[in-house]
């Protein structure tokens, strides 16, 4: 099989590793940073890669890395906001487009789930990757990745029926993480 060239490559992928990335990073700038690291690690070690048919899992599991380096990175050396804009100042989305605000409440409660659960979900739902291709991204036996898609739906169905509830929040960011890995 002839290798994929750089550009079909991102034609083909850039979309849904951004994305997979802003899941992850929850900032389009960290999430774009991330994305074209991932690109450039593929133009400087892709050839490497003996089954070119693998590239799609290759980008996925270097994005995965690239996040958990940059994530190790951010502990060790705290990032600081020079302005921080409070919740309350920003605008809230229209209600006249209830099916929208429902996919938005959505991310947002997949947002608010730990990156140990968020990531499977993402890549299972929003990307349509098989139990056996997440395992291999993540790095991860099949039956964890089971195990954390179904903990993770179970979290956002939570998430989702507090929301219909107001003045309840609830937050899975910092629940215990004993025995889930």
């Amino acid at each position: 099989m002839d290798a994929p060239s750089f550009q079909s490559l991102v034609d083909s992928y850039y979309e849904s590793l951004y994305r997979f990335a802003l899941s992850l990073t929850r900032r389009e700038a960290d999430a774009c940073d991330i994305t074209q690291q991932t690109f450039y690690r593929w133009a400087t070690k892709g050839d490497q890669l003996r089954d070119k048919s693998k590239a799609k899992a290759w980008l996925f599991t270097t994005l995965h890395r690239e996040f958990l380096a940059t994530r190790r990175h951010e502990v060790r050396f705290p990032h600081l906001e020079i302005s921080s804009v409070g919740e309350e100042e920003l605008t809230s989305a229209p209600h006249s487009l209830p099916n929208k605000m429902d996919g938005e409440a959505l991310i947002q409660a997949l947002f608010q789930i730990d990156e140990l659960y968020r990531a499977p979900l993402t890549l299972f739902y929003l990307e349509s990757h098989s139990y056996r291709d997440i395992a291999q991204i993540l790095d991860l036996p099949a039956g964890t990745v089971m195990s954390r898609l179904s903990r993770g739906k179970e979290m956002l169905r939570q998430l989702m029926s507090q929301k219909m509830e107001p003045g309840k929040i609830v937050s899975f960011e910092s629940q215990n993480q004993k025995g889930l890995q």
